[in-house]
């Protein structure tokens, strides 16, 4: 239904903007004054994609590319060599996975290709995230192109940004006659640079996400709690007097809690493991026990008979009487009492105690949950649904004023940063057509078998040889993706 939905709402929205398109320029009321607008915006609409193109960075590039040039022909010549090894690479995993397929004859679950797709395989609130990416990197990656293409004296013609369905884009105009004549060396650090900028994008968002910790120490404090940043609304734990955004959870049931994995653990722990007791004097267990007087304290378990929000059946047994016997007792009040394993655990000279136990089902666990100063929270039910209901972090804010989300934000884009830029990286450098591949494989030929082949026909066989192959190479890979996504 959801999948259903964001169709409709995407082709509602190309529909509505390529008529308005069509009327405005029909018109004669509208047509000069509509036209007359994307030109000077430099804004164009066709079907299911719209354009923006501008010239006003031209002078911006020629700046930032004249300046500094030896050390940007470093910069752009170190980019070529990764040009040439992530291509290799690339062209040897790809050639892997047909081939692991093919052996398998069934389409393997962890592809290198993977589509994403908003409303399919991608969460409604990772959208953001996804599209903001492929902006910054799209961005990042023709501004690579045209500041290379400035230092070799190729001139740049303009650069657009566009927004083909749903996803964002770049893109660069450069002069086809200026890269023609330049020297294939020259040519290859105009095509390398994109590649090689994602590449940058791919380390430098990796040395952020292992600085997070670090970094952000005055703000947040690491090791000590987790915060929970999200509580699903009427859920077991939401309300008044359950947990809270911004609580600070310590432990659950006597497990500490200072990570995300102790957060996980502790769960863990009680679904598999029996609960831990109480310890309770005799004398306190008949004072409080309110179960019914006729009750038969060795068959039945619900001796609350579930008519009490604040009492619990508990299950104990003393050194005089072996037998287990059950009590209706104040459940916060019995879990406030020291925790117990064993009926060794509440040994007190000359005074008879017991380690009481939620007499629950298999399924259903108590747990006393500490979240900052407020009263410990009991939970009763399954484990999983604490775990599914509450969303945890392990940056805990140091002031009130610090935003909770931020370590979180920053975390999950760095890590679409990292993802979609080095994705990129293996789609591009693959010899196939309309991709950047493709140039850097014909601009290497020449360089490489320009003395060896002087028969330019005989270099071209070649080039197309290699364009074709890749070109079946990534259809063949973005074929067995979908199929994998889709069966």
């Amino acid at each position: 239904m959801l999948t259903t939905t964001w169709v409709a709402l995407v082709l509602g929205f190309w529909s509505s903007l390529y008529l308005l398109d069509a009327f405005l320029k029909s018109q004669k009321w509208s047509r000069r004054q509509y036209v007359h607008f994307l030109e000077y915006t430099g804004l164009s609409v066709s079907i299911c994609q719209l354009r923006c193109y501008a010239t006003c960075l031209n002078r911006t590039f020629l700046r930032v590319g004249q300046n500094k040039p030896k050390y940007l022909k470093i910069w752009f010549t170190a980019g070529v060599f990764f040009g040439m090894f992530a291509m290799l690479i690339s062209i040897c995993i790809l050639t892997l996975m047909v081939f692991n397929t093919l052996r398998r004859n069934t389409a393997d679950q962890q592809q290198v290709l993977t589509p994403v797709m908003p409303g399919v395989n991608l969460p409604t609130s990772q959208v953001s995230y996804y599209l903001l990416t492929l902006l910054v990197c799209g961005i990042l990656h023709e501004l690579g192109h045209a500041i290379a293409a400035v230092r070799e004296q190729v001139r740049v013609n303009g650069f657009g940004l566009f927004l083909l369905i749903v996803y964002p884009g770049a893109y660069v105009d450069l002069s086809s006659e200026h890269l023609q004549i330049i020297s294939p060396l020259r040519q290859l650090r105009v095509y390398c640079a994109g590649v090689w900028h994602n590449f940058i994008i791919v380390v430098i968002a990796l040395l952020i996400l292992l600085s997070l910790p670090w970094s952000l120490v005055p703000f947040y404090t690491m090791g000590n709690a987790v915060v929970i940043t999200q509580v699903t609304q009427n859920s077991a734990v939401s309300g008044p007097r359950g947990l809270a955004v911004g609580d600070s959870v310590t432990s659950i049931s006597g497990c500490r809690v200072t990570s995300l994995d102790d957060w996980s653990s502790c769960i863990g722990v009680s679904i598999h493991e029996d609960p831990l007791g109480h310890c309770l004097t005799k004398d306190l267990i008949k004072e409080f026990d309110t179960s019914a007087k006729d009750y038969n304290h060795s068959k039945l378990m619900d001796c609350c008979n579930m008519t009490s929000n604040t009492h619990l059946c508990f299950m104990y047994h003393t050194k005089s009487s072996p037998h287990n016997k059950f009590a209706c007792l104040p459940a916060r009040m019995t879990t406030d009492r020291p925790m117990c394993k064993f009926q060794s655990d509440c040994y007190l000279p000359k005074v008879e105690t017991a380690c009481v136990y939620p007499a629950l089902d298999n399924e259903t666990k108590l747990l006393r949950i500490v979240h900052g100063n407020k009263p410990p929270l009991l939970f009763l039910g399954h484990p999983l649904d604490l775990h599914y209901s509450v969303h945890v972090s392990n940056y805990v804010p140091s002031f009130k004023i610090v935003p909770l989300n931020l370590p979180y934000i920053v975390e999950t884009f760095c890590k679409y940063l990292i993802s979609l830029s080095g994705a990129l990286v293996i789609l591009n450098v693959v010899p196939c057509y309309a991709l950047d591949g493709q140039y850097i494989c014909y601009a290497l030929i020449e360089l490489s078998l320009q003395s060896f082949i002087p028969d330019r026909d005989i270099r071209g066989l070649i080039y197309t040889v290699f364009i074709f192959y890749g070109t079946l190479l990534l259809a063949a890979n973005v074929v067995i993706a979908l199929w994998t996504l889709f069966s």
